[in-house]
């Protein structure tokens, strides 16, 4: 949560020290200090990867198709009393809630479900989205972890559900919304069913909201629920336009990636704050950031390049014998909160101090966003079901799942990590303490990397100790360290403010 926002402090007494990866007490003298090791290739969890492999591309189809069925799902439309039968968000609402208890009674109800209704004010402002009081509906399913610490970590993954024509005001011309959002809704709904037969330590809450178009509002009365209860949420992953565009003739969408957007220095940082995080090149150390970061080092854990044959040189020749190696499914950070001009759900819960990141297809078609259905000069306009790649949101799905089952396994993260900075020297000190849900076998690694790089690339294995001594210019890196429980699901690292004895 506000991990890079605490400023300073004193230290705290005689912690374990790790030297050369053998504890001893107290401080170590002249010893030699541990140098790392390269970060080596994750390895995946059998558990989580099994559900992984259960995520269905005719699941993602049936509920994108279903969503597009309601007609319209503008936001405003909760009002109106005008429309035909089975249209409009109420019903879309009402399916989601169904679908979400469905899978529930699949797993014996382990799915809380729940709807967040709430009345949002009318505005008449030239900015206004909103012209009445109009009702919103957020519809999620929690499923509770096993632990009965309440300092186990939450997770969430979430999608927007309302959807939108040219102009935003309109409730009542057709509004499929396949890509933006059923596509996120379907990750959503998708990541319930696979992993709600797993048994984790943690909490996961898979939530659809409504009011984005309108201005995000949806998110936000969630995200400050989530902090008004003290949810202890430790990553949000939002999925907005996920549908891997399926424009005949577009020859630029890349299907084996993803965009992950993250902010920088968090929308929560006070002024004193943001000083302190450019004051230590901290930029792209934001809770956000490393969330994403632990997508891209995950993912090869769960996701393999795959061959398949050429295709024949022209149509009636003989097969190829030439292999293609297609690269795997991946994520590509994108180091800003959100695409120029817009904007989406997980901002809300970044405003609120959380970690939250986008996901979102490489390359959006806006002939096929936010457009009244219509064909003009030989271009056909609007967000239909048949734009929309399956196998692609599938993907996403999966990558979702992954982090979520991951963070979830995962222990707490290490607190009030620090780097002594007592002594003008070419080396590196690091304390911490443990989290506050650390269950037994838990251990920690220190991480750190090159201030020019985005992904680690040393680690070094503290064991169970608290403090570490490293033979790394404390200078010219940038550090993290996280928890580690004894199946090896890996914390979000924590990068050390700095702190005198």
């Amino acid at each position: 949560m506000n991990r890079m926002l605490g400023i300073g402090g004193m230290l705290f007494g005689m912690a374990t020290t790790v030297v050369c990866g053998a504890q001893t007490g107290g401080q170590t003298g002249g010893q030699t200090m541990a140098t790392g090791t390269p970060v080596g290739a994750p390895s995946a969890d059998p558990a989580i990867a099994a559900a992984l492999a259960g995520i269905s591309p005719a699941h993602v189809q049936t509920d994108i198709a279903k969503l597009v069925s309601f007609g319209t799902r503008s936001t405003l439309s909760s009002m109106d009393t005008d429309l035909p039968a089975g249209q409009g968000i109420n019903v879309a609402a009402d399916w989601i809630e169904s679908e979400f208890r469905s899978i529930s009674a699949q797993c014996g109800g382990c799915l809380e479900v729940k709807r967040d209704e709430f009345t949002e004010p009318g505005g008449n402002g030239p900015q206004s989205r909103i012209p009445k009081p109009t009702k919103l509906t957020n519809v999620y399913a929690i499923l509770k972890g096993t632990s009965a610490d309440k300092a186990a970590p939450w997770v969430l993954v979430t999608g927007h559900y309302d959807s939108r024509v040219t102009d935003v005001m309109d409730s009542h011309s057709a509004a499929p919304g396949a890509n933006d959002d059923a596509s996120g809704v379907a990750v959503s709904i998708e990541s319930a069913r696979a992993l709600s037969r797993l048994k984790l330590p943690g909490t996961i809450v898979f939530v659809a909201v409504a009011g984005e178009e309108q201005g995000l509002n949806g998110s936000k009365h969630l995200a400050q629920l989530a902090k008004a209860q003290g949810w202890p949420l430790v990553a949000v992953l939002n999925n907005d336009i996920v549908g891997g565009d399926t424009t005949p003739g577009e020859l630029m969408q890349d299907k084996t990636a993803v965009r992950v957007f993250s902010e920088g220095v968090p929308a929560s940082a006070t002024p004193e704050q943001q000083r302190q995080i450019l004051s230590l090149g901290a930029e792209n150390d934001s809770p956000s950031r490393e969330l994403a970061r632990q997508v891209a080092e995950l993912a090869p854990a769960y996701f393999k390049s795959t061959a398949r044959h050429a295709p024949p040189a022209g149509p009636g020749m003989a097969r190829s014998h030439a292999v293609l190696l297609v690269p795997p499914f991946h994520p590509v950070l994108i180091l800003r909160r959100d695409r120029y001009l817009r904007g989406g759900d997980h901002t809300s819960f970044n405003g609120e101090g959380f970690a939250a990141v986008r996901f979102t297809e490489w390359r959006e078609n806006f002939n096929h966003q936010h457009q009244t259905l219509r064909t003009e000069g030989g271009v056909e306009y609007g967000d239909l079901l048949k734009f929309v790649d399956f196998n692609y949101v599938a993907d996403v799905a999966r990558m979702n799942s992954m982090m979520l089952a991951t963070l979830a396994s995962a222990p707490g993260e290490p607190q009030h990590v620090r780097v002594l900075t007592t002594a003008l020297d070419n080396n590196s000190e690091l304390v911490w303490e443990a989290p506050a849900f650390a269950p037994p076998g838990t251990t920690y690694e220190v991480v750190w990397r090159d201030s020019a790089s985005m992904l680690w690339t040393y680690v070094q294995n503290a064991g169970s100790a608290t403090r570490i001594q490293l033979n790394v210019s404390k200078d010219n890196v940038l550090f993290g360290v996280r928890s580690v429980d004894a199946a090896g699901h890996r914390s979000l690292p924590v990068p050390p403010l700095p702190a005198r004895q």
